[in-house]
């Protein structure tokens, strides 16, 4: 493995946009050469602008290679994800949303399976680990437990954060499976591990990662329509 394909969609981010970029430059890629690709799904801030001024500030310290892709309109992380990776060259692929809500720090933990013991599919938990955890919404907690039960039911897996935003890959994999999704928007979650529990042989891994929430007048966007919405994609994309 030589590299490591780094998937950031973002949406409206413009607060957080280049902390991100600025550690997910410094993270530690455990050798593998980093290939960062930003998926601007249609901002109507200035998140593309702080996306340009991040990379002109990395460039002048460090040769990682950026990808940037500019939407004119805005089509849902599901699309963003699919787009981001299809684009990619990686050995491995991640996942890592542009609001820190998963810390680049890390993506050690992410990547150690692959390397010790050839993971197919690496799922960062929020609910298995000892690191720190931003405590928040005892709602939120209980819907992603009913929504990761009733996957697992679905997928014969045994996942504890089958919604966690924290995922990794074998490259290969994924982009023969992304050229089929469907998900626009948080769909992309229960959707991509139906699809993924379907392959044959596939050694599928979890860690646990610390998690650091936002609230809603920090810009979390995810909603109780997303959660409904979710139940149906899980039934849509394991029997249908």
């Amino acid at each position: 493995m030589k590299t490591l394909s780094i998937i950031i969609p973002v949406y409206n981010e413009e607060k957080f946009i280049e902390q991100t970029l600025l550690k997910v430059a410094k993270a530690n890629s455990l050798n593998l050469k980093k290939e960062i690709i930003i998926i601007d799904d249609g901002s109507t801030d200035k998140t593309r602008l702080k996306v340009k001024e991040a990379i002109k500030k990395i460039k002048k310290k460090k040769n990682l290679k950026f990808k940037t892709i500019f939407k004119n309109k805005n089509f849902g992380k599901g699309t963003s994800c699919k787009e981001g990776i299809l684009h990619s060259r990686g050995d491995i692929v991640l996942i890592q949303d542009g609001d820190l809500e998963y810390n680049p720090e890390d993506y050690p933990l992410l990547m150690e399976p692959f390397i010790k013991n050839d993971a197919d599919v690496v799922y960062g938990s929020r609910f298995i680990s000892n690191r720190p955890h931003r405590v928040l919404y005892f709602w939120h907690y209980c819907v992603n437990v009913v929504l990761t039960t009733f996957s697992n039911m679905l997928t014969n897996l045994n996942l504890t954060d089958m919604e966690t935003g924290f995922k990794a890959f074998k490259g290969d994999l994924i982009r023969s499976i992304a050229k089929n999704l469907q998900s626009q928007r948080f769909g992309f979650e229960p959707e991509i591990t139906a699809r993924l529990s379907k392959v044959r042989g596939i050694k599928f891994y979890e860690v646990g990662i610390s998690y650091s929430g936002r609230t809603y007048n920090e810009g979390k966007k995810i909603g109780w329509v997303d959660g409904v919405r979710a139940i149906f994609q899980i039934i849509k994309y394991n029997l249908l």
